[in-house]
């Protein structure tokens, strides 16, 4: 190699390294970064197109359509990345939009129907949402359940709350067929949903009525933000370490989307023009994601979806890897469905823009993807079968580093501190074992299965589970890569000769091993300690002990617990059983059974009143706390993280 193999390398670090501490919201800047990779990648095309894609004679057939077909997955893997950077090339943030409207002034204040949809979700599931629904700031408003359950109790505890309690004969067309039952009895100009998981903040219909002063908004989505773990940070044990999995679309790719005005519905967290339904003709029942199909039949009828990217609300992310793969699968399948109805991405009415933006193109190439590049050394090192026509090592560091090094730069200066390489490639494999058959049987079969509610509260975790097919096919892919290392530094043994490809092979095996390894933990239901979530609060209250108040700070609190440090230490100290009482403010005076005590640092269990916990969960839930991990933290405390998880 001489020193101008390097040159391409040099010159995307040094661009990177002028820019990588420009704004992010700078529109000018994510073209310049999204484009760099769009340059790399036309120099490697032509250079594995010439060079590299025409075995020698001597290989034989399965050797020359062992290398079309890593290419043509590669170029799946080039389509996949290029329209992720084309969505993120832009972004769109509407809150000051909405502050200059003055919210809901600019629409005085129309009637809004709360719709919550509900099928099999326990009561204390459901309370957080009706309670704050029923919380919201906004005058003019009717909260309606709507019960597919046919649940006599939640129908006695609708009427305790003074809520609308509404059900039907039968649950055709699941949720979709419930809203339309739902929108036969509602008569309110606009429609908010929520799923019975997602508990709205006080603020919600205030913040996004506003938007729909332009005639031409049918919907407006909110993130889904959410105050439990996914089974991603649980099973790795990245609870305070890494952020939910769905941060990097709901913080910054429906961001991006909207700017493409190519946002759409996510079901839950949204509010909807009554009269943009009626054109739409009600809520699509074709498909089992009808959210999504909501927005491109409004499309045709004028109505456009945006996106408000501000946490108005939060809810239950899928608590347990059933769950986590219930949910995925049902998005998948409603995605690829999307392709074989008239209103889809194929159907007329969409620009070329719209039609590649809906397109589910990271649904039917991700995984296949991810599957492929554990299987590419495994073939070489087992097989003797090379993924092209290696030319020279020189070639790879002139053409193929920089593409890689640009990808991954770009990647990593678009979407921030929402997203590390170290957790999210291990759980895309994880999922990729489980969701590329669902992509195969939608494409064959995209009509036919029902939809299921993902399990979620006492419905959804009974203990540590173990997904025992994905594990053990993980288990087996990983046994077969070492099997191929130890194979090949054998002499006697070798497949395959110690040349310049050799030691590409084993790094890209090793690296195959570390994420087969992270992949196999996340197969592993891991603990949840408490049932109810805690907040962190760090806020005065006061403690009632014999006839004295004594000042101290409410550190953290749930439903059912609580943490507080005293602000200097108590005449008599307190024991476990000890009753006392606790000024907690928007709640009042409660009591609190002592579980422990530690100095000034007291724990135990909140002993509440039914009307006093409901004015807990609406002080907990409803906007003003959060416990989300907002972005990654540094690569060592991830790396001994996941080091202990392991060990334990």
């Amino acid at each position: 190699m001489t020193p101008t193999d390097f040159l391409p390398l040099l010159l995307v670090s040094g661009l990177f390294a002028l820019l990588w501490d420009s704004r992010r919201d700078h529109q000018q800047v994510r073209a310049v970064v999204a484009l760099v990779p769009a340059l790399l990648v036309l120099p490697y095309l032509a250079w594995r197109v010439t060079d590299t894609l025409v075995v020698p004679d001597a290989q034989g057939t399965l050797a020359q359509v062992w290398v079309w077909l890593v290419a043509g997955v590669e170029l799946l893997a080039f389509v996949e990345m290029g329209t992720f950077l084309l969505i993120m090339s832009r972004i769109n943030q509407r809150s000051a939009q909405v502050d200059a409207l003055g919210s809901s002034n600019a629409m005085g204040t129309p009637h809004v129907d709360v719709f919550i949809p509900t099928y099999n979700e326990p009561l204390e599931v459901l309370e957080k949402t009706i309670l704050g629904a029923s919380a919201i700031d906004y005058p003019a408003k009717t909260v309606w359940v709507l019960d597919d359950g046919r649940r006599d109790w939640l129908r006695t505890y609708c009427a305790q709350k003074g809520v609308r309690y509404l059900t039907r004969p039968d649950n055709r067309h699941a949720k979709a067929g419930n809203l339309n039952h739902a929108l036969g009895h509602a008569s309110g100009a606009f429609v908010c949903v929520f799923d019975a998981d997602f508990v709205p903040s006080r603020a919600f219909i205030r913040r996004t009525l506003g938007l729909f002063t332009d005639p031409t908004v049918g919907i407006v989505q909110t993130p889904q933000h959410f105050y439990n773990k996914d089974p991603i940070q649980t099973n790795l044990g990245l609870m305070q370490e890494y952020p939910d999995e769905q941060r990097l679309f709901f913080d910054q790719m429906a961001a991006s989307r909207d700017a493409w005005d190519a946002s759409f519905c996510c079901g839950s967290c949204s509010i909807m023009r009554r009269e943009a339904i009626d054109a739409a003709g009600g809520i699509p029942t074709e498909s089992i994601t009808e959210d999504l199909l909501t927005t491109l039949v409004m499309l045709r009828k004028g109505y456009r979806t945006v996106y408000l990217n501000e946490r108005l609300s939060m809810g239950l992310a899928a608590e347990s890897i059933e769950g986590f793969f219930v949910q995925r699968e049902r998005w998948c399948r409603g995605a690829i469905q999307s392709l074989f109805l008239p209103w889809g991405p194929l159907g007329p009415g969409l620009t070329p823009m719209q039609r590649i933006l809906f397109f589910p193109t990271s649904w039917l190439t991700q995984y296949f993807v991810r599957l492929f590049l554990l299987l590419i050394p495994l073939a070489y090192l087992l097989l003797g079968l090379m993924p092209l026509q290696f030319t020279h090592t020189s070639d790879l560091v002139f053409y193929q580093l920089p593409l890689m090094l640009g990808l991954f730069l770009s990647t990593r200066w678009l979407v921030g501190s929402h997203h590390a390489p170290l957790v999210s490639v291990p759980a895309s494999v994880f999922a990729s074992f489980r969701l590329a058959p669902t992509v195969l049987a939608s494409l064959i079969k995209p009509f036919g299965k029902p939809f299921r509610v993902t399990p979620k509260g006492s419905l959804s975790v009974q203990g540590r589970k173990v997904d025992l097919v994905t594990l053990s096919v993980i288990l087996l892919t990983l046994v077969l890569t070492l099997l191929g290392l130890i194979i090949n530094v054998i002499p006697e043994l070798a497949v395959v000769p110690f040349n310049e490809f050799f030691p590409i092979a084993v790094f890209w095996s090793g690296l195959n091993v570390f994420v087969l390894a992270l992949a196999a933990l996340l197969c592993i239901e891991g603990r949840r300690l408490r049932s109810e979530e805690r907040f962190v609060l760090n806020e005065p209250a006061v403690l009632k002990l014999a006839g004295q108040t004594h000042g101290c700070v409410l550190v953290d609190a749930s439903v059912d617990g609580f943490h507080l440090h005293l602000t200097s230490p108590l005449p008599t100290a307190l024991s476990a059983g000890d009753v006392v009482s606790l000024q907690v403010q928007d709640v009042g005076e409660v009591a609190l059974h002592i579980v422990r005590s530690a100095g000034q640092r007291l724990s135990g269990r909140f002993v509440l009143e039914p009307e006093q916990r409901d004015d807990l969960i609406r002080k907990l839930f409803s906007g003003d706390y959060s416990n989300q991990v907002m972005q990654v933290q540094t690569l060592p405390m991830l790396l001994r993280r996941l080091w202990t998880t392991a060990m334990h």
